[in-house]
Protein backbone atom coordinates (compact mmCIF):
# COMPACT_ATOMS: atom_id res chain seq x y z
CA UNK A 1 0.00 0.00 0.00
CA UNK A 2 1.03 3.60 -0.56
CA UNK A 3 -0.32 6.79 0.94
CA UNK A 4 -0.50 9.44 -1.79
CA UNK A 5 -0.50 13.00 -0.46
CA UNK A 6 -0.85 16.32 -2.24
CA UNK A 7 0.22 19.48 -0.41
CA UNK A 8 -1.67 22.52 -1.68
CA UNK A 9 0.40 25.71 -1.91
CA UNK A 10 3.18 24.35 0.33
CA UNK A 11 5.34 27.46 -0.18
CA UNK A 12 2.57 29.97 0.49
CA UNK A 13 0.45 28.23 3.15
CA UNK A 14 2.82 27.00 5.83
CA UNK A 15 2.87 28.67 9.23
CA UNK A 16 3.36 27.50 12.82
CA UNK A 17 5.25 24.41 11.58
CA UNK A 18 2.14 23.04 9.90
CA UNK A 19 4.35 21.32 7.33
CA UNK A 20 5.26 19.00 10.19
CA UNK A 21 1.86 17.38 9.74
CA UNK A 22 2.98 15.92 6.42
CA UNK A 23 6.31 14.79 7.85
CA UNK A 24 4.47 13.03 10.67
CA UNK A 25 2.19 11.21 8.21
CA UNK A 26 5.28 10.10 6.31
CA UNK A 27 6.94 8.74 9.44
CA UNK A 28 3.78 6.89 10.56
CA UNK A 29 3.68 5.18 7.18
CA UNK A 30 7.40 4.39 7.04
CA UNK A 31 7.37 2.83 10.51
CA UNK A 32 4.66 0.46 9.28
CA UNK A 33 6.22 -0.36 5.91
CA UNK A 34 3.54 1.58 4.03
CA UNK A 35 4.72 3.47 0.96
CA UNK A 36 4.47 7.25 0.98
CA UNK A 37 4.53 9.80 -1.82
CA UNK A 38 3.99 13.53 -1.55
CA UNK A 39 3.62 16.08 -4.33
CA UNK A 40 2.93 19.80 -4.24
CA UNK A 41 0.51 21.95 -6.21
CA UNK A 42 1.14 25.68 -6.33
CA UNK A 43 -0.25 28.64 -8.25
CA UNK A 44 -1.48 27.68 -11.69
CA UNK A 45 -1.08 23.94 -11.15
CA UNK A 46 -4.00 21.71 -12.02
CA UNK A 47 -5.01 18.83 -9.74
CA UNK A 48 -5.90 15.28 -10.72
CA UNK A 49 -8.55 14.21 -8.20
CA UNK A 50 -7.74 10.52 -8.69
CA UNK A 51 -3.97 10.77 -8.28
CA UNK A 52 -3.93 11.48 -4.53
CA UNK A 53 -5.95 10.28 -1.56
CA UNK A 54 -5.01 12.85 1.09
CA UNK A 55 -4.97 16.57 0.34
CA UNK A 56 -3.42 19.04 2.77
CA UNK A 57 -3.83 22.82 2.99
CA UNK A 58 -1.94 24.63 5.73
CA UNK A 59 -2.27 28.05 7.27
CA UNK A 60 -1.00 31.38 6.05
CA UNK A 61 -1.13 35.09 6.66
CA UNK A 62 -3.93 37.18 5.15
CA UNK A 63 -1.63 38.24 2.32
CA UNK A 64 -0.94 34.60 1.49
CA UNK A 65 -4.65 33.77 1.48
CA UNK A 66 -5.34 36.66 -0.88
CA UNK A 67 -2.63 35.37 -3.20
CA UNK A 68 -3.84 31.79 -3.40
CA UNK A 69 -7.61 32.13 -3.03
CA UNK A 70 -8.48 33.23 -6.55
CA UNK A 71 -6.02 30.78 -8.08
CA UNK A 72 -7.38 27.91 -6.01
CA UNK A 73 -10.97 28.62 -6.98
CA UNK A 74 -10.02 28.91 -10.66
CA UNK A 75 -7.59 26.00 -11.02
CA UNK A 76 -8.36 23.51 -8.24
CA UNK A 77 -11.90 23.82 -6.92
CA UNK A 78 -13.61 21.37 -9.27
CA UNK A 79 -10.91 18.74 -8.79
CA UNK A 80 -10.95 19.07 -5.00
CA UNK A 81 -14.74 18.88 -4.89
CA UNK A 82 -14.61 15.75 -7.03
CA UNK A 83 -11.95 14.17 -4.82
CA UNK A 84 -13.86 14.89 -1.60
CA UNK A 85 -17.09 13.55 -3.09
CA UNK A 86 -15.17 10.38 -4.01
CA UNK A 87 -13.94 9.80 -0.47
CA UNK A 88 -10.56 11.50 -0.46
CA UNK A 89 -9.28 12.99 2.78
CA UNK A 90 -8.82 16.76 2.91
CA UNK A 91 -7.23 18.33 6.00
CA UNK A 92 -7.16 22.14 6.12
CA UNK A 93 -5.66 24.14 8.98
CA UNK A 94 -6.44 27.74 10.02
CA UNK A 95 -6.09 29.89 6.88
CA UNK A 96 -6.67 26.78 4.79
CA UNK A 97 -9.75 26.00 6.86
CA UNK A 98 -11.15 29.47 6.23
CA UNK A 99 -10.77 28.95 2.49
CA UNK A 100 -12.94 25.81 2.59
CA UNK A 101 -15.98 28.01 3.06
CA UNK A 102 -17.90 30.39 0.84
CA UNK A 103 -15.77 33.46 1.58
CA UNK A 104 -13.53 35.32 4.03
CA UNK A 105 -14.62 38.91 4.60
CA UNK A 106 -11.74 41.29 5.35
CA UNK A 107 -13.27 44.71 5.82
CA UNK A 108 -14.58 45.75 2.41
CA UNK A 109 -12.71 42.93 0.68
CA UNK A 110 -14.32 39.53 0.10
CA UNK A 111 -11.85 36.70 -0.47
CA UNK A 112 -13.52 33.83 -2.38
CA UNK A 113 -13.52 30.34 -0.89
CA UNK A 114 -13.82 26.85 -2.30
CA UNK A 115 -17.39 26.38 -1.12
CA UNK A 116 -16.63 22.82 0.01
CA UNK A 117 -18.12 23.46 3.45
CA UNK A 118 -21.08 25.58 4.54
CA UNK A 119 -19.30 28.31 6.48
CA UNK A 120 -18.36 31.96 6.33
CA UNK A 121 -15.44 33.74 7.97
CA UNK A 122 -15.36 37.43 8.89
CA UNK A 123 -12.59 39.54 10.37
CA UNK A 124 -14.66 41.12 13.13
CA UNK A 125 -13.54 43.81 15.60
CA UNK A 126 -11.81 42.46 18.67
CA UNK A 127 -8.61 40.73 19.71
CA UNK A 128 -7.08 37.73 18.00
CA UNK A 129 -8.15 34.37 19.41
CA UNK A 130 -4.87 32.94 20.68
CA UNK A 131 -3.82 30.14 22.99
CA UNK A 132 -3.57 26.44 23.68
CA UNK A 133 -6.84 24.66 23.02
CA UNK A 134 -8.54 21.33 23.67
CA UNK A 135 -11.41 20.05 21.54
CA UNK A 136 -13.66 17.02 21.98
CA UNK A 137 -13.97 15.56 18.50
CA UNK A 138 -15.75 12.51 17.08
CA UNK A 139 -14.88 10.90 13.74
CA UNK A 140 -17.44 8.09 14.03
CA UNK A 141 -15.18 5.88 16.17
CA UNK A 142 -15.86 7.54 19.51
CA UNK A 143 -15.06 10.92 21.08
CA UNK A 144 -11.44 11.94 21.65
CA UNK A 145 -9.84 15.08 23.03
CA UNK A 146 -7.68 16.84 20.44
CA UNK A 147 -4.96 19.24 21.64
CA UNK A 148 -3.48 22.11 19.67
CA UNK A 149 -2.77 25.82 19.45
CA UNK A 150 -4.95 28.48 17.84
CA UNK A 151 -4.13 31.99 16.62
CA UNK A 152 -6.67 33.63 14.32
CA UNK A 153 -8.29 36.99 13.81
CA UNK A 154 -11.15 35.69 11.68
CA UNK A 155 -14.38 34.45 13.21
CA UNK A 156 -15.88 31.45 11.44
CA UNK A 157 -19.61 30.74 11.55
CA UNK A 158 -21.02 27.41 10.38
CA UNK A 159 -24.11 27.25 8.21
CA UNK A 160 -27.06 24.96 8.72
CA UNK A 161 -25.56 22.22 6.57
CA UNK A 162 -22.21 22.19 8.37
CA UNK A 163 -21.12 19.76 11.08
CA UNK A 164 -18.44 20.94 13.52
CA UNK A 165 -15.20 19.01 13.93
CA UNK A 166 -15.73 19.14 17.68
CA UNK A 167 -16.80 21.02 20.78
CA UNK A 168 -14.47 23.36 22.62
CA UNK A 169 -13.25 22.05 25.97
CA UNK A 170 -10.83 24.94 26.45
CA UNK A 171 -10.01 27.76 24.07
CA UNK A 172 -11.96 29.83 21.57
CA UNK A 173 -12.79 27.58 18.63
CA UNK A 174 -14.43 28.97 15.53
CA UNK A 175 -15.49 32.32 16.93
CA UNK A 176 -15.16 32.37 20.71
CA UNK A 177 -18.94 32.36 21.16
CA UNK A 178 -20.76 29.20 20.10
CA UNK A 179 -18.42 26.57 21.59
CA UNK A 180 -17.79 24.87 18.26
CA UNK A 181 -14.47 24.17 16.56
CA UNK A 182 -13.72 23.37 12.96
CA UNK A 183 -15.85 21.60 10.42
CA UNK A 184 -16.12 18.11 8.99
CA UNK A 185 -17.90 16.73 5.97
CA UNK A 186 -17.34 13.10 4.99
CA UNK A 187 -13.51 12.85 5.03
CA UNK A 188 -12.96 16.62 4.91
CA UNK A 189 -11.75 18.28 8.11
CA UNK A 190 -11.10 21.95 8.72
CA UNK A 191 -9.68 23.17 12.02
CA UNK A 192 -7.98 26.15 13.61
CA UNK A 193 -5.59 23.92 15.58
CA UNK A 194 -1.93 24.44 14.75
CA UNK A 195 1.07 23.19 16.55
CA UNK A 196 1.49 21.17 14.31
CA UNK A 197 -1.69 19.21 14.96
CA UNK A 198 -0.93 15.60 14.05
CA UNK A 199 2.23 14.86 16.10
CA UNK A 200 0.25 15.78 19.22
CA UNK A 201 -2.72 13.64 18.21
CA UNK A 202 -1.58 10.29 16.83
CA UNK A 203 -5.12 8.94 16.81
CA UNK A 204 -6.17 11.59 14.32
CA UNK A 205 -3.10 11.05 12.12
CA UNK A 206 -3.75 7.30 11.95
CA UNK A 207 -7.43 7.85 11.27
CA UNK A 208 -6.61 10.05 8.27
CA UNK A 209 -4.07 7.53 6.96
CA UNK A 210 -6.58 4.69 7.21
CA UNK A 211 -9.36 6.67 5.51
CA UNK A 212 -7.06 7.64 2.65
CA UNK A 213 -5.84 4.07 2.16
CA UNK A 214 -9.42 2.80 2.24
CA UNK A 215 -10.30 5.05 -0.66
CA UNK A 216 -7.64 3.51 -2.90
CA UNK A 217 -7.61 -0.09 -1.71
CA UNK A 218 -11.24 -0.64 -0.88
CA UNK A 219 -10.99 -1.92 2.68
CA UNK A 220 -10.43 -0.04 5.90
CA UNK A 221 -6.96 -1.21 7.00
CA UNK A 222 -6.02 -2.33 10.49
CA UNK A 223 -2.88 -0.27 11.05
CA UNK A 224 -0.04 -1.82 12.99
CA UNK A 225 0.23 -0.44 16.53
CA UNK A 226 3.30 1.70 17.16
CA UNK A 227 5.23 2.62 20.28
CA UNK A 228 3.64 6.02 20.87
CA UNK A 229 4.89 6.74 24.37
CA UNK A 230 6.66 9.92 23.29
CA UNK A 231 3.72 11.13 21.20
CA UNK A 232 1.23 10.39 23.99
CA UNK A 233 3.41 12.33 26.43
CA UNK A 234 3.41 15.27 24.02
CA UNK A 235 -0.37 15.06 23.74
CA UNK A 236 -0.80 14.99 27.50
CA UNK A 237 1.53 17.98 27.86
CA UNK A 238 -0.43 19.92 25.25
CA UNK A 239 -3.71 19.07 26.95
CA UNK A 240 -2.39 20.22 30.31
CA UNK A 241 -1.16 23.45 28.74
CA UNK A 242 -4.70 24.11 27.50
CA UNK A 243 -6.66 22.94 30.51
CA UNK A 244 -4.42 24.60 33.11
CA UNK A 245 -4.30 27.94 31.31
Amino acid sequence: MELRVLALYPDQMNIYADRGNILFLQRRCEWRGIGFSCAGAGPGDRVDPAAHDLFYLGGGQDRDQRMVAADMVETKREALASAVDDGAVLLAVCGGYQLLGHSYQLGEERIPGLGLADLETVREPGPRLIGNAAVRADLDDGPRVIAGFENHGGRTHLGGDARPFGEVVKGFGNNGEDGLEGVQRDNLIGTYLHGPLLPKNTWLADRLIALALERRYGAFPELELLDDRMELAAQQCARRAALDA
